[in-house]
């Protein structure tokens, strides 16, 4: 196997995390009798978009389950008021692309938001590797020019609590299904089926059309602060099915992520050049 492939399938496994949808159709069986009518619903989640994104920053614990390709969970801080940052703790639990990251001798790492690229830190034995630095760096715009880049790069920077409210509003069946305790809160719980050529914001569904996404459902979970609890999301792919499933808490948490050390630093798209060049 080539070299390059291998950091490919890393900047898959980390695009893994920022996900909030990929390509395909997907499909939901057994649908639920609404308690509510779409109309009667869109004020309660307009407020929950409100109100969410107006907290600026939230505590995110989630799961991610991309067919047979990579399953992960990932817990840490996010924070939204300019663009996205944070620090998350990822741990890959498996599937093909955590079996070449635990090549690398990979299990768990650091991933850190910041204005201009994601940072990873990938452990002793990727050092060992890649001259001695621990940190791997994928600058959004490089991104752009891998198969998907411009995706990837946009998901990175637009996952927001707030977007599975915004993808919900624009479904053509939202219900609610009633009031459930969430994370020890009382919640009401609303799902839907959303239609990627009904998308209204232009950019996420120029992004969705371009990965051939039709269609995903979502459910989510929304407090008495009309703050976001919980979020289902999922869609069928080429690759098989994925599905996500984030937990927030602890609106307004403190965000201060520190860029990591230059000298400590490998860029993605040299490392993808370095690669190419000694691939065999």
């Amino acid at each position: 196997m080539k070299r390059t492939t291998v950091w490919l399938t890393t900047a898959a496994a980390l695009a893994g995390l920022a996900a909030c949808t990929s390509s395909g159709s997907s499909d939901r069986s057994g649908k639920e009798t609404p308690t509510a009518s779409a109309p009667a619903s869109l004020p309660a989640l307009r407020s929950a978009e409100h109100a969410t994104e107006r907290a600026r920053s939230a505590r995110v614990r989630s799961t991610t389950v991309m067919g047979t390709q990579l399953s992960l969970t990932a817990d840490g801080v996010l924070a939204w008021r300019d663009g996205l940052s944070g620090a998350l703790t990822i741990h890959y639990t498996g599937g093909t692309a955590a079996e070449t990251m635990r090549d690398l001798g990979v299990t768990s790492m650091e991933a850190r938001y910041l204005s201009d690229a994601y940072y990873a830190r990938m452990g002793d034995t990727f050092a060992a590797k890649t001259g001695g630095k621990h940190w791997l760096r994928y600058a959004y715009d490089d991104l752009k020019t891998l198969g998907g880049g411009a995706d990837l790069a946009d998901q990175m920077r637009s996952t927001t609590p707030g977007q599975s409210v915004r993808l919900l509003l624009d479904s053509d069946d939202v219900r609610e299904l009633g009031q459930e305790t969430v994370d020890g809160q009382r919640t009401t719980h609303y799902a839907g089926t959303v239609d990627v050529q009904d998308v209204t914001d232009s950019e996420l569904r120029q992004r969705l059309q371009a990965a051939d996404v039709t269609a995903e459902t979502v459910d989510i979970w929304i407090n008495e602060k009309n703050l976001l609890v919980k979020k289902v999301e999922k869609t069928s792919t080429a690759n098989g099915r994925v599905t996500q499933t984030a937990h927030y808490g602890d609106y307004g948490v403190k965000v201060a992520v520190q860029k990591p050390p230059a000298a400590d630093t490998t860029d993605f798209k040299t490392l993808l050049s370095q690669s190419g060049t000694n691939s065999s």
